[in-house]
């Protein structure tokens, strides 16, 4: 899983898997679901993110996270 954030759009991407998205579907205003050739769910990309979102801290709970890496 990766989270990509795009200042000059202001859009967080969030990658669920690395397959290649064909069909994006809105499911609400500014969020956007990408789904892969089997129709399941390869990411999320939110528009508007830091006006919706606090994005100055990341955390996660109870993942069975082996490693992490920063950019």
């Amino acid at each position: 899983m990766k989270i990509h954030y795009y200042p000059e759009t202001d859009s967080l991407y969030i990658e669920l898997k690395e397959s290649p998205g064909v069909e994006a579907r809105e499911v609400a205003a500014g969020l956007v679901v990408d789904l892969d050739a089997k129709g399941d769910v390869v990411g999320f990309d939110i528009d508007g993110a830091s006006r919706r979102f606090d994005l100055s801290t990341l955390e996660t709970i109870a993942l069975p996270v082996k490693a992490t890496k920063a950019a």
